[in-house]
């Protein structure tokens, strides 16, 4: 069994009252909340084994960000034949006050990548709700000679965002994956495509779109 991962999140729920809506108006869309917190429920894959990711809350509460500290594949030279494909899949807890909900408007995905010439880089990400349809994958590639940092970011259409049901506990889950290929590049050499940090700059970010759910 995985152990948690490092969890850095806002502080409680304050204990400000949130003024009603009128019965007759539809949700509305609302800056975020204070008092937000991500508990991670499960954390599974090749790309991040335990203790290796980190969640945090931005402080404006319009985004949270995940760091990873050894997601890289890779492929040609000592690479095993494994080491071409990593994933993460982590499913979080995310809290927020009575009376608001969440969809993701956008993500920006960022890593490294060398990939030497005739090698290509893949980058694959979705997520969704516990219990509801999954999105559909969205992925992007990379094609040798690359070295350099990468930079990817998923927007959804405000009219196709996926909000989280008003009174209901759902987990949010998110997964991601990086792919090597070989190609025609020498297999002698080896080509990778990261999506970890060292030093913690190099992070995804998941954008809230917060919205402020009818009275019951």
């Amino acid at each position: 069994m995985r152990k948690g991962i490092a969890v850095s999140a806002a502080a409680a729920i304050s204990a400000g009252v949130l003024s009603a809506t009128p019965a007759s108006a539809a949700p509305l869309r609302a800056p975020g909340p204070d008092g937000v917190t991500i508990e991670i429920a499960t954390v599974n894959g090749s790309g991040c084994p335990a203790g290796t990711a980190a969640v945090a809350v931005s402080d404006d509460k319009e985004a949270f960000t995940v760091t990873y500290s050894d997601y890289t594949a890779q492929a040609g030279g000592s690479s095993g034949p494994t080491d071409f494909r990593k994933n993460c899949q982590i499913s979080m807890k995310v809290h927020v006050p009575q009376g608001f909900t969440y969809a993701i408007a956008s993500t920006d995905y960022r890593g490294f990548a060398w990939l030497e010439p005739g090698a290509g880089g893949i980058e694959k990400a979705s997520y969704y709700f516990q219990g509801m349809p999954q999105t559909a994958a969205v992925s992007h590639s990379i094609q040798g000679e690359y070295a350099d940092n990468w930079q990817f970011t998923d927007t959804n259409d405000v009219a196709q965002l996926v909000y989280k049901p008003c009174g209901e506990e759902r987990n949010f889950n998110v997964n991601t994956e990086l792919r090597v290929l070989k190609g025609t590049s020498d297999p002698a050499k080896t080509s990778f495509m990261s999506m970890d940090s060292t030093d913690g700059s190099i992070k995804t970010t998941y954008h809230f779109a917060w919205k402020k759910c009818p009275p019951w």
